[in-house]
């Protein structure tokens, strides 16, 4: 496209926003976003952006509902605004787990939101690490599935030189997310066998492959309450790991999940700055929070340039 670059933060993340404008070289396009006193939100973009290609940065993290309503404004407002392109930005795009109907009568919620962000007026979708790759079919317009990959590589490479280690998908669903980082840490790969009794509740689990006498590196798309990572560890160490560390894309963290962590067989979970946590420092004992600033500020560069973004993870489209 090639027209003026405009980026604006969403209320959901907006370190990481302020960080992915600088990546791409432009100052964040003044937003008002404001509460009406009956709970209803109201937006006022403070600048011209009529023929703009303009970038949304909003995760739909907790309050998620609040997050989306807030996208969906943003981008009418810049529709009726005459901005030439909207693309809308989710770091972290909530909902994706409802991707399926997994009993009758339920809501196939991720499609629902995804008509939602297009019909609010986004003519395309850039992401990372969405929890299905078939969730990129549910919107009618084009979009990008960055990886957090490489900046978690970068850190794992870093800190476990020359040490025995075994990479762990935590499901079934996840052996080919974990088998990609095993090939590039040249380690072993081991699968958690594990049976749900209901929603994030985790009755049994079994360990697949050997860890014994090995860091064991569990990998998954997100940890959310942390109940499923803690037993995971459990078994891990039951198995004969040496130590048990976590690696996300995003760090949901709800509920209890930042008491029982800390507390738990996980030395350190290392996950993206995707989902804004106020009261998480960028680095402590259990955690390392690494910034993907500059792997979205350079998909932002290369879309308005319309070159590829698939180069990024190495892969020519």
């Amino acid at each position: 496209m090639k027209g003026k670059l405009s980026i604006i933060a969403g209320r959901s993340n907006p370190i990481l926003a302020a960080s992915i404008a600088k990546a791409a070289g432009v100052e964040l396009t003044a937003c008002d976003v404001r509460r009406y006193s009956d709970g209803e939100l109201g937006v006022e973009i403070r600048e011209n952006v009529r023929g703009h290609d303009v970038f949304v940065v909003q995760s739909t993290s907790t309050p998620g509902n609040d997050h989306l309503m807030e996208l969906l404004i943003i981008m009418d407002a810049l529709r009726r605004a005459s901005a030439a392109r909207i693309t809308a930005v989710l770091p972290y795009f909530g909902y994706a787990r409802q991707d399926r109907k997994t009993k009758p009568r339920v809501a196939i919620t991720a499609k629902l939101v995804a008509d939602l962000i297009v019909c609010a007026g986004a003519n395309r979708v850039l992401t990372m690490d969405l929890h299905a790759g078939q969730v990129m079919g549910f919107f009618n317009v084009p979009v990008d599935n960055l990886y957090a990959r490489p900046v978690l590589l970068n850190y794992l490479k870093e800190q476990f030189i020359n040490e025995p280690i075994c990479i762990v998908s935590p499901d079934a669903g996840g052996v080919a997310r974990a088998r990609a980082y095993a090939k590039r840490l040249d380690a072993s790969l081991a699968i958690i066998d594990k049976r749900r009794s209901g929603p994030n509740e985790v009755a049994e689990m079994n360990v697949v492959g050997d860890v014994k006498g090995q860091i064991a590196i569990i990998v998954d798309d997100m940890v959310d309450t942390g109940g499923t990572l803690v037993k995971a560890a459990e078994a891990l160490v039951e198995n004969g790991a040496t130590e048990v560390y976590a690696c996300c894309s995003h760090a949901v963290l709800s509920g209890t999940a930042k008491e029982r962590i800390p507390q738990s067989n996980v030395s350190k979970i290392v996950v993206s700055d995707s989902i804004y946590h106020g009261d998480l420092p960028d680095s402590n004992e259990w955690v390392a929070r690494l910034t993907v600033a500059p792997l979205i500020g350079e998909a932002i560069k290369r879309i308005n340039n319309d070159d590829s973004v698939s180069l990024l993870f190495g892969e020519e489209s």
